[in-house]
């Protein structure tokens, strides 16, 4: 079968990408084999603007299509050097695969020091056909897949309340983006020293997202009035699915139960809107803990598969 490739053009190539993950997603039986609609957001409006500095995509994604004009497939980066392939199941063939895998080669890659390019490629743990592409292509698997966790939303949610003095709600309006901001600094830079901190406006990027509801916004208010914790919840309603993305606590509020209690009010939220599925991904141990008990255990698994040529 005949497909064209060519480079992202412009913002109709953004919208078609949207409903073309919608699709996939639906036909993949709501399964995280591609990128979640919500995922393609986050990315280009924090990853790529606000950790990468980088405003424009085109240089990022890659395109395939058949001779009707129909999306069969996008590569795109995540982190520099980072790709993930989104794959229609009726087009991928071992052909496909191995050109994907080319334009990513050719146009992906990052450069370290001593001249060498590197690239990454994730993949479900499952899907035989790209690691054989990847294995015999020189690919090597690393060590920390993303644990894609899910939960069916038509059975009970248990209901876990916050420590005493501490509330679970809605974000607030302008004026609490400063906190939320800060939690989020606290909670995924521990370690660094509090003069690094860029301050609260990167946030307004978050809620230009086109599936942003700041009803789903969920965050832990602590007793003294401050943001403690806070979990994003992003509901499509077109494949009746949501994401939690970001979930973090300040390290000096863990072991509470804040971050189960913040998931738990996402699914009650989002249940009540008429989703069926909600998803997690988790890297680490602590994280995955976490998710194996308010979501599930079940998962996919998203291998990471490096190679230096």
């Amino acid at each position: 079968m005949f497909l064209r490739m060519r480079r992202y053009e412009n913002e109709g190539d953004y919208w078609r990408i949207r409903d073309f993950l919608r699709d996939v997603m639906k036909l993949n039986g709501l399964r995280e084999l591609s990128w979640h609609v919500a995922r393609l957001d986050y990315w280009r409006w924090h990853v790529m603007e606000n950790c990468l500095g980088c405003t424009a995509i085109d240089n990022q994604v890659y395109l395939w299509e058949d001779e009707s004009g129909e999306l069969a497939a996008v590569i795109n980066c995540e982190g520099f050097g980072e790709v993930h392939f989104q794959v229609h199941p009726k087009f991928d063939s071992v052909e496909l695969e191995e050109r994907m895998l080319d334009v990513a080669q050719e146009n992906l890659f990052i450069t370290d020091e001593s001249g060498k390019k590197k690239l990454c490629v994730f993949t479900d743990s499952q899907d035989s056909l790209r690691i054989d592409v990847l294995k015999r292509r020189g690919y090597i698997k690393g060590d920390w897949p993303e644990h894609q966790h899910r939960r069916d939303l038509d059975s009970p949610i248990k209901t876990v309340a916050p420590p005493e003095g501490f509330e679970i709600r809605s974000l607030g309006d302008l004026n609490e983006l400063p906190s939320r901001s800060w939690a989020s600094w606290r909670a995924f830079h521990p370690d660094e020293p509090d003069n690094k901190y860029e301050g609260w406006e990167w946030y307004l990027n978050i809620q230009k997202q086109p599936l942003y509801r700041r009803d789903l916004d969920i965050v832990a208010v602590a007793p003294d009035g401050g943001i403690a914790g806070f979990c994003t919840v992003w509901f499509d309603d077109v494949t009746r699915t949501a994401c939690c993305e970001p979930v973090g606590v300040m390290p000096e509020y863990h072991k509470k139960g804040l971050g189960k209690a913040m998931i738990t009010e996402g699914l009650y939220r989002v249940r009540r809107m008429g989703a069926v599925r909600a998803f997690v991904g988790g890297y680490s141990s602590a994280a995955n803990a976490l998710y194996d008990s308010a979501l599930s255990p079940q998962c996919d698994f998203n291998e990471p598969w490096s190679r230096e040529y």
